[in-house]
């Protein structure tokens, strides 16, 4: 087991951090707008999200790097500012962060469709080792692959993840199928696991797609399928369109009612995706003290 890791699990479960895109969006950001790009221009309002969750008891919080590689940043003009973004973003969270929790980069999906050509397996691997040694460089404590739905592009994401020497969670969505428990590309929970795993991975789990009673099962099919640790941060429920807003129902005593259940199939590291925030993560931390 990575150090970093067998440091945070001394004492589980442990609680890391929430949503950042919608926190983001509730500093300001433009909806479109790079928000990557903030952690050159508002250093100080990306900040704030890290920080309010180390305050909210957070012992893991990530880095505003989502759509940090090149290919991702391509869209918004911004491909030969990478080291730079990654660099400032691990900068801003370790800042935030203040030794009270470690920092976790993030590394999410290229935004290209590795089955159908539009990149290769080389150019994938090139495209994330960069993103990930810029993270490192920053200061990064450990790197986390999220949001995946293709299995090989999540694959060359951990190996190039790994080459850093730190700690590497490896994450897929799952929302697809009739029961919620594949990814966009049809992997199931057994087959996640035992990829990642064969890559490296040091801890496996699941983000974002659908709310938290849903992860409960796939939670428990991960942990039956590899002795890993799990981590897990769900959506607050599935978003509505309400006027031209994203709403997002689940409140942070309803999300927390279901941390028993995942602890209970498994889970180590929990916390929160899309349309979570520091008052999730509190709820969370009053159900674990408890």
């Amino acid at each position: 087991m990575h150090a970093v890791i067998a440091e945070l699990t001394k004492s589980c479960p442990v609680l890391v951090d929430g949503a950042w895109g919608t926190q983001l969006q509730a500093r300001g950001l433009p909806v479109g707008a790079s928000p990557d790009g903030w952690n050159l221009t508002h250093a100080n309002l990306v900040e704030e999200i890290p920080r309010a969750y180390v305050d909210a008891g957070s012992r893991v919080v990530l880095t505003n790097s989502f759509r940090g590689n090149r290919l991702a940043l391509a869209a918004d003009d911004l491909a030969d500012r990478v080291v730079e973004l990654n660099r400032a973003a691990a900068r801003i969270s370790k800042s935030a962060a203040a030794e009270q929790a470690v920092v976790f980069g993030s590394i999410g999906p290229s935004g290209k469709m590795l089955c159908m050509g539009e990149v290769s397996a080389d150019e994938l691997r090139d495209v994330f080792l960069q993103q990930a040694t810029a993270l490192a460089s920053g200061g990064a404590d450990g790197l986390v692959v999220e949001t995946m739905a293709d299995l090989e592009e999540a694959k060359l994401a951990v190996e190039a993840a790994k080459s850093t020497g730190l700690a590497v969670v490896a994450c897929m969505c799952f929302d697809s199928g009739p029961d919620n428990d594949r990814t966009m590309m049809g992997v199931n929970p057994e087959q996640a696991a035992e990829g990642l795993q064969a890559v490296g991975a040091d801890v496996i789990g699941a983000n974002c797609g659908q709310g938290i009673e849903g992860y409960v099962s796939i939670a428990r099919r991960l942990a039956q399928a590899t002795e890993l640790p799990i981590w897990i941060k769900a959506n607050a429920g599935v978003p509505q369109l309400v006027g031209d807003q994203v709403v997002y129902e689940t409140t942070p005593e309803q999300f927390a009612s279901h941390v028993g259940k995942l602890l209970d199939a498994g889970v180590v590291f929990i916390g929160g995706c899309c349309g979570t925030s520091p008052d999730f993560i509190r709820a969370i931390k009053r159900k674990l003290d408890a």
